[in-house]
């Protein structure tokens, strides 16, 4: 008997429909990446929900418990496991889990985020479709971050696990520190064509042999 296919589930239909804002850049991103120099790749599709809360009241409490703790001040990064929480403003974070935590795949987050909040005052929306993400690692990471961040980048100053609102290449965008040599910057999806093309300009010049 001939073996047949089985049938895509609606999680997987979801999936094969969607379309990332930078996916004509995947392989200038592989082109240009410089392993142990500077390598960037594009995360899509992770599941990002916008929550607003009062800090200390009955709602954050009942969000920090779904995501694992709220993030307490600038800069500050909370969470569990997977699920990391970016401090955005005072009561406002971004979520950040991973692709399959969306409902729509099949992932229960949202829903518990909204059971959450309930009727009470604040805010719980899914801005899955808003940004995108590009992961930027290696020793020169930072050096071509420099080049268009208004942020002090410095180690001292900009630790890592941390997140701030900023610009690159006057792009406003969230830059999330994930270790000593790795960040995560999230732009709008209408400027990820636009960033993805001005960092990998901006890598370009460690693709040569330094001048003596």
């Amino acid at each position: 008997m001939a073996e047949t296919a089985a049938s895509p589930t609606a999680a997987d239909k979801n999936l094969a429909a969607r379309v990332s804002p930078a996916k004509q850049l995947s392989e200038a991103f592989a082109a240009g990446s410089l392993p142990g120099t500077v390598e960037i790749a594009e995360l899509p599709f992770l599941t990002m929900v916008g929550l607003r809360a009062t800090a200390g009241s009955d709602t954050a409490q009942r969000l920090a418990a779904v995501t694992g703790g709220l993030p307490a001040g600038s800069g500050a990064v909370a969470g569990s496991g997977d699920t990391s929480v970016l401090w955005l403003g005072p009561g406002e974070f971004l979520v950040v889990a991973p692709t399959e935590a969306h409902e729509s795949l099949g992932g229960g987050l949202i829903r518990a985020l909204r059971e959450g909040l309930g009727s009470d005052a604040g805010q719980v929306v899914d801005l899955s479709a808003n940004r995108t993400t590009f992961e930027l690692t290696g020793p020169r990471a930072r050096g071509v971050l420099e080049k268009g961040c208004s942020l002090d980048l410095h180690p001292r100053v900009f630790k890592a696990g941390t997140a701030f609102s900023t610009e690159i290449a006057n792009i406003p965008a969230i830059l999330w520190k994930t270790g000593e040599e790795s960040f995560r910057i999230f732009p709008r999806a209408s400027f990820a064509e636009f960033l993805g093309r001005w960092l990998l300009d901006a890598m370009r010049e460690y693709a040569s042999p330094e001048v003596p």
